[in-house]
C-alpha cells in the first residue's frame, strides 16, 4: 500500500457503464489507481475543480495530465500493460474499431439514455428509442454468433467497451430484453454479469470524502 498515495486518482461512480469499462481495463493491465467513488448528485469540489465536465470517469495522473474520457481511459491502461491482449484487434484494425467505438458511443448510448432514462427527454419516444438501439443489438448478436466475441476469436477492447451498455439496456426492461431471441447476445451478456471480473470491478465503496481513507484500486491480495 505504500505506493498507493502517488498513484493517480480514478474519479468513479459504480453503476455508470463508462467507468465501469475504465474499471475493467485498469484491472485487466494490472494498474494500480486510487478509487475514489462520487456521488452523481453530490460531486465533492476537490472533483469539480479539476474537471470542467463534471463527469466520471476522470483519471488524474498526478503529475498535470487528467484524462475525462472512458474511452482514454481503456487506452490509457492497456497501452502500458496488455497481458489478454484486449488491443489486438485494434493493433489490426484500427478503423474498424473506431468506428464501431464511435457508434456505440453516439447513436446506440443516445437511444439508450432516451430509452432507459425516457422521462427525462420524451416519454411517448421511448418505444422508438428502443427499436433504433435494437438494431445495434441485432448487429452485435450476428457479430457473436461468427466468432463469439466482438473483437474475434477472444474478448477485446470492442466486447468490455461494449458489455456494460449492453447490461443497461437490458436493465431498462430485462423481461423484454430476456424474450428477444438473441442466443449469443444473450449468452455473452450472462457470461460476463456472472464473472469474477465484473463483480470485482462492482464492489462497493464508500462515497469519498475529503480526507478519507485512500481506497486501491484493484485491491491487493
Amino acid at each position: 500500500m505504500s505506493g498507493i498515495t502517488k498513484a493517480p486518482i480514478l474519479w468513479s461512480f459504480r453503476r455508470c457503464p463508462f467507468a465501469i469499462r475504465a474499471r475493467l481495463a485498469i484491472a485487466a493491465s494490472g494498474q494500480i489507481v486510487q478509487l475514489r467513488e462520487i456521488l452523481l448528485q453530490k460531486k465533492p469540489t476537490t472533483f469539480l475543480a479539476m474537471s470542467p465536465k463534471g463527469k466520471v470517469p476522470m483519471l488524474d495522473l498526478r503529475d498535470g495530465r487528467i484524462i475525462d474520457e472512458s474511452r482514454d481511459i481503456m487506452f490509457w491502461a492497456l497501452d502500458k500493460n496488455d497481458p489478454e491482449g484486449w488491443l489486438d484487434t485494434w493493433r489490426r484494425q484500427p478503423d474498424r474499431v473506431e468506428l464501431f467505438l464511435n457508434k456505440l458511443d453516439g447513436s446506440f448510448k443516445n437511444n439508450l439514455d432516451r430509452y432507459k432514462y425516457a422521462s427525462r427527454y420524451d416519454a411517448s419516444l421511448a418505444r422508438f428509442h428502443r427499436n433504433d438501439g435494437k438494431k445495434f443489438l441485432i448487429t452485435l448478436n450476428e457479430m457473436l454468433k461468427q466468432t463469439g466475441a466482438l473483437s474475434g476469436s477472444n474478448l477485446g477492447i470492442m466486447d468490455y467497451a461494449c458489455l456494460p451498455f449492453v447490461r443497461q439496456f437490458r436493465i431498462a426492461d430485462p423481461d423484454w430484453f430476456d424474450a428477444q431471441s438473441w442466443l449469443h447476445l444473450k449468452f455473452w451478456l450472462n457470461s460476463f454479469l456472472h464473472s469474477t471480473r465484473f463483480n470485482k470491478v462492482m464492489q462497493k465503496y464508500l462515497p469519498w470524502y475529503e480526507g478519507a481513507k485512500e481506497i486501491c484500486f484493484p485491491e491487493v491480495p
